[in-house]
């Protein structure tokens, strides 16, 4: 069993109560920025259409039970319109992104309806980033060992790169993270990504639109998997 496999002391802070101060923050964020939350949606809906929020499949903590993640919707506001050219065909990523979307994803305000996964249970504060469902078939049990914790709004690989830092290091962050889960950690992170998201943007390009290439096209393109065999785990993954 891969829970087995990969299992791990958790302390106490982090199996009694990290859940606790997730479900004060989280409740407290939407009760205050409720007004926030109204006036985006609106923008979202007059600029880039309905539905106002982007919801995806993302992976959580493996259970214990079934040793698979548990796999959960992540919402987050709509920051692409619907545009398509005239064969009828969606334009590309960046095409659609906009200048609205790009002020929500530099802002981060995107992510604000992630509060909601965190107040229910589905992701805490501080802790890896949920990558996409797809990406888990080419992961090797080390790096799915950062299931093993709750995904996280920010985490350790966010505020030492985000996506100005490769793949290999981000895992290397995330794996660095879950083995020194504690509340002073998790505060510095915090501060960490307060500090980020409202100070100097000093980033690349690609940090500021947050699109990047999926886990699998990256090591297609880096010559880490063949064709056939990059063909076989999409086709897997779809499965």
């Amino acid at each position: 069993v891969l829970w087995m496999k990969l299992q791990r002391k958790r302390g106490f802070y982090e199996q009694y109560i990290k859940r606790l101060c997730d479900i004060i923050c989280s409740l407290l964020a939407i009760i205050c920025f409720s007004w926030l939350y109204i006036i985006l949606a609106i923008f979202v809906r007059m600029k880039l259409g309905s539905p106002v929020l982007f919801r995806q499949p993302r992976p959580g903590m493996i259970d214990k039970k079934t040793g698979k993640e548990r796999i959960f919707d992540m919402y987050k506001f709509r920051t692409m319109s619907d545009e398509r050219g005239a064969n009828g065909e969606l334009l590309s990523d960046e095409e659609r992104l906009g200048k609205f979307g790009r002020m929500l994803r530099r802002s981060s305000l995107d992510e604000l309806p992630e509060a909601f996964n965190i107040l229910i249970g589905d992701m805490s504060i501080i802790g890896p980033r949920p990558q996409l469902v797809k990406d888990m078939v080419f992961m090797s049990d080390e790096i799915r060992k950062r299931h093993t914790a709750k995904p996280g709004l920010s985490g350790l690989a966010q505020v030492m790169g985000r996506n100005a830092i490769g793949w290999k290091k981000k895992f290397e962050w995330d794996l660095e993270y879950i083995e020194h889960i504690s509340f002073w950690n998790d505060l510095k992170i915090l501060g960490l990504t307060v500090m980020k998201v409202f100070g100097a943007k000093t980033v690349d390009t690609s940090e500021e639109t947050n699109i990047t290439w999926d886990y699998g096209d990256a090591l297609l393109y880096e010559k880490k998997v063949t064709q056939e065999k990059y063909d076989a785990l999409q086709t897997h993954a779809r499965n």
